[in-house]
Formats: C-alpha cells, sequence, structure tokens
C-alpha cells in the first residue's frame, strides 16, 4: 500500500541512488504534458526537501519551458530489478542557466558531461511510496553511449547551435529560457 512522506527519508535517499533510471513529468498552464525518462549519473539527493539533476541536450526542451509558467514537477523512480517499489517526488522546480549565479556550484555536483542545457532544482514537499508489484523485472545492461557520441561529434559550438534551433522553443511555441 502507498505511503506518503513529508521529505526524503534515508532509505528513499538509497533507493534513489539504486536506480538507473528515473521520468520527469511537467505541464505548462495549457498545452502538453511532458514526461521524459532520464538516465545516465545525472540526479542528486540535495537534502530532505531538495533534489537536483543534470537536464542534457535533447530533441525537445519542454521541461525547462514548462517551468517558467508553471513550477509544479513530479519525479518517479521504479525498481525494474530489486524488490518492487515505486517512489514519486512531488514538489516545485526550476531551471537553472550556465548565465545564473549558482551554475557552477550545482554543476560541481556531477562528473564532468558534455551537452548540460540546465540544472533542474527540485524542492520536494511531498515523497510517495507504492508497491510497484505490476513492474516488470528488466536487467540492467548499460548505458548507452549515443549521446555522448553525438554531443562528442558537434562539439561545443555544434551543441550551441543546435539548443538554438531545436531547444529554445518548446512543442507548444513556448520559450524555455536557454538564450
Amino acid at each position: 500500500m502507498g505511503k506518503t512522506f513529508t521529505e526524503i527519508k534515508e532509505l528513499h535517499q538509497i533507493f534513489i541512488e539504486n536506480q538507473k533510471m528515473f521520468f520527469v513529468s511537467t505541464a505548462p498552464r495549457k498545452g502538453r504534458i511532458n514526461l521524459s525518462p532520464k538516465g545516465m549519473d545525472s540526479f542528486r539527493v540535495g537534502g530532505a526537501n531538495r533534489v537536483i539533476w543534470l537536464n542534457l541536450t535533447g530533441s525537445a526542451n519542454e521541461t525547462a519551458a514548462h517551468l517558467i509558467e508553471d513550477a509544479r514537477m513530479t519525479v518517479m523512480f521504479c525498481s525494474f530489478e530489486q524488490d518492487p517499489m515505486i517512489l514519486r517526488l512531488y514538489g516545485q522546480a526550476r531551471a537553472v542557466h550556465p548565465r545564473d549565479e549558482e551554475w557552477q556550484q550545482l554543476l560541481s555536483l556531477f562528473p564532468k558531461q558534455a551537452g548540460v542545457r540546465q540544472v533542474i532544482v527540485m524542492d520536494v514537499d511531498l515523497v510517495h511510496t507504492s508497491c510497484g508489484y505490476g513492474v516488470p523485472l528488466y536487467e540492467y545492461r548499460g548505458e548507452r553511449p549515443l549521446l555522448n557520441d553525438w554531443l562528442e561529434k558537434k562539439g561545443e559550438d555544434g551543441i550551441r547551435d543546435y539548443w538554438e534551433s531545436k531547444n529554445s522553443i518548446s512543442l507548444d511555441g513556448k520559450p524555455t529560457g536557454i538564450r
């Protein structure tokens, strides 16, 4: 049965750190709801009510656009290999860009990674766990090298050009704040 908490407990943090993938959901006031899978070494628990994750270059930039309009965010982790559990974090989030004062401090929490568009900081106000009995078992085989290979070929200038052409406006025509 589901349980709710007002903060991230140590057992939740351990569960989060053992997951290889998480999902992020945001929505603007009007427009499409976005749900994105995330992976790699891109998520940190920054305290009992704070999480931080790297928003890497992708085909769209919906999360950043949505957060400008509506800061609500849900992050979900689910166990595919271990004992079944689903853990959701609910709260308010914001995007931090390279131009922002706290960028370097937040970026230092992660290994060096090309293509970081934003660092997302979320203030968590609710943690919800549920059984996960219906989640199938999958075996983790490793990270795909494709994103890093693609970013390396693009180079820093190519990545910035890509952000300008593909990541500055959302699917609904909303600005993402990347400029």
